[in-house]
C-alpha cells in the first residue's frame, strides 16, 4: 500500500507541476500578445516592432522550411555557425577554470595571488568585452572568448568552491593508506569537484548564450543567430526576428536541461548534494 500510495503522490506532482507550467506559458503569450497590441498602438505603426506571437510563430515554421525572407540562408546555417562558436568557447572554459579553479582550491597561496584577479575581472559583464574582443580577435574568435569570459566565472568559483567543501577525512584516509600529494590531488580531489563542476556548467551555459548573441550583434561577417536577430530587425522584419529570439531561447533550454539532467546524475552517482 505504500508503494502505491507513494506512485500516486509522485504521479499527482508530476500532474500539478506540467499544469502550472501550461497556464504560465498560456499567460506568457496573453500578456504578449497584449504588449505588441499596446506597442503598436502607441507607435502608430501597421507594424508593431514586438511581433505578436501568432506572426512570430508563423515566421519560425517559414525560416524553418523556406530559410530567412531575405538572404534564403536556412535556419539551420544561421544556427551552426553560432553553435560551433559556443561550444569552442564552452570547452576553453572548462580546460580553463578546471585546473585554474584546483590549484586555486587547494593551495593557498596560489589562491591568495589570483583571488584579486577574478574579484576585479568577474564584476564586468561580459557583454561590455564584446565589442573589444570582436576588434582584438576578429569576428569568429572574439566571439569565442566573449562566451569563454562568460561561461569561465561561474565555472572556476564552483570548482574552488567544490574543493573547499571536501572533507579532511577522505584526505587524511588518503594520506593514512599511504597515498603522496599527487594521487590524493588526481583521486580525491577532482573526483570529488566533479558535481560542483556540473553546477558551475549548468549555470555557465545560461549566461554562454546571453554572450554569444551579444558578440554577433557585433559579427557582421560570419553571421549567427544573434546576428540574424539584428539582420532582420535591420530590414524591418520584426516577426522573424522574433523567431530568431524564439530559437535562441529554445537553444537555451535545450543546453541548460541537458546540463542540468547530466549535473542530477553526477552529483547522485558521487554521493554529493549540490
Amino acid at each position: 500500500m505504500g508503494f502505491k500510495y507513494d506512485k500516486h503522490n509522485k504521479y499527482h506532482r508530476f500532474g500539478r507541476s506540467a499544469l502550472i507550467t501550461a497556464v504560465s506559458l498560456v499567460v506568457f503569450v496573453w500578456v504578449w500578445w497584449i504588449a505588441s497590441v499596446i506597442v503598436q498602438r502607441q507607435m502608430d505603426l501597421n507594424t508593431s516592432p514586438l511581433a505578436n506571437p501568432a506572426d512570430a510563430f508563423a515566421a519560425l515554421f517559414d525560416l524553418m522550411r523556406n530559410g530567412d525572407p531575405v538572404e534564403h540562408r536556412s535556419m539551420w546555417s544561421w544556427i551552426w555557425s553560432s553553435l560551433q562558436k559556443f561550444f569552442k568557447g564552452f570547452v576553453l572554459a572548462v580546460v580553463v577554470a578546471l585546473p585554474v579553479g584546483l590549484l586555486m582550491g587547494n593551495f593557498k597561496p596560489v589562491r591568495e595571488f589570483l583571488t584579486p584577479w577574478v574579484e576585479v575581472l568577474r564584476p564586468i559583464a561580459p557583454i561590455a568585452w564584446a565589442p573589444i574582443l570582436v576588434i582584438i580577435f576578429q569576428a569568429a574568435n572574439g566571439s569565442i572568448m566573449v562566451v569563454f569570459i562568460g561561461i569561465v566565472f561561474p565555472l572556476l568559483t564552483n570548482v574552488i568552491f567544490g574543493v573547499q567543501k571536501i572533507d579532511q577525512i577522505l584526505i587524511d584516509a588518503a594520506k593514512t593508506l599511504g597515498a603522496t600529494n599527487l594521487q590524493i590531488f588526481t583521486k580525491v580531489l577532482v573526483p570529488s569537484t566533479i558535481p560542483y563542476l556540473m553546477n558551475g556548467i549548468k549555470i555557465g551555459l545560461g549566461i554562454g548564450w546571453m554572450c554569444i548573441v551579444a558578440a554577433e550583434l557585433y559579427n557582421t561577417t560570419l553571421g549567427g543567430i544573434g546576428y540574424y536577430v539584428k539582420f532582420m530587425i535591420d530590414n524591418s522584419s520584426y516577426d522573424y526576428a522574433f523567431a530568431g529570439i524564439i530559437i535562441i531561447a529554445i537553444l537555451g533550454l535545450l543546453t541548460t536541461g541537458v546540463a542540468e539532467y547530466v549535473s542530477r546524475r553526477v552529483s547522485k552517482r558521487m554521493g554529493v548534494d549540490v
